[in-house]
């Protein structure tokens, strides 16, 4: 019998769609033994899209590297309520909020970046955006794109139309130079 304390260590086959920080969505390809002081360890090796990078983490202790499966189609009403709704308590002050956003941003916990969007974009609505925020803010729309990118479906859809909304919004006082390109 299992402890409640005792956490499962995730168990990804080839094919799985993962999520290593800070290289973003990626695919299992396998398993495979490297020498690790003398002795053969297996790691998984992950590739990722578009790039020729690859990463192997040890299958013993994924969780530590910060591998994570990756979104699925059964979380995104839960990633669209979010979005929608969702909010983060971020400090005024503006060193304290770039420390808070910068861990969220490197945590790649797409629930978190989704409340993330959500607040920065209210800001951006209300006041507008400083640059440090705004180029935050889209990179947690570009990583919870790329993350959601390889899904079907209605909820997919209205997922990617709210992050495409969020990206082309300006802030008041901001010229909007989109349709001129």
């Amino acid at each position: 019998m299992m402890s409640s304390e005792l956490q499962l260590t995730p168990s990804f086959l080839t094919g799985d769609r993962v999520v290593l920080p800070p290289y973003g969505v990626g695919t299992v390809c396998g398993t495979c033994l490297r020498p690790v002081l003398g002795q053969d360890v297996p790691y998984y090796e992950l590739s990722f899209p578009h790039t020729s990078a690859r990463a192997f983490v040890p299958v013993s202790a994924p969780a530590s590297a910060g591998l994570r499966p990756a979104l699925t189609g059964g979380d995104l009403a839960t990633l669209l309520e979010r979005l929608t709704s969702g909010a983060v308590d971020l400090p005024r002050q503006w060193a304290a909020r770039q420390r808070s956003v910068t861990e969220l941003l490197v945590s790649g916990d797409p629930f978190a970046l989704a409340r993330l969007i959500c607040e920065l974009r209210r800001w951006n609505l209300e006041r507008g955006l400083p640059d440090l925020d705004r180029q935050a803010y889209q990179k947690a729309i570009k990583l919870l794109q790329q993350e959601i990118g390889g899904l079907k479906g209605r909820l997919a859809v209205q997922v990617s139309a709210v992050l495409a909304a969020a990206q082309g919004e300006e802030g008041p006082g901001r010229a909007s130079y989109t349709g001129l390109l």
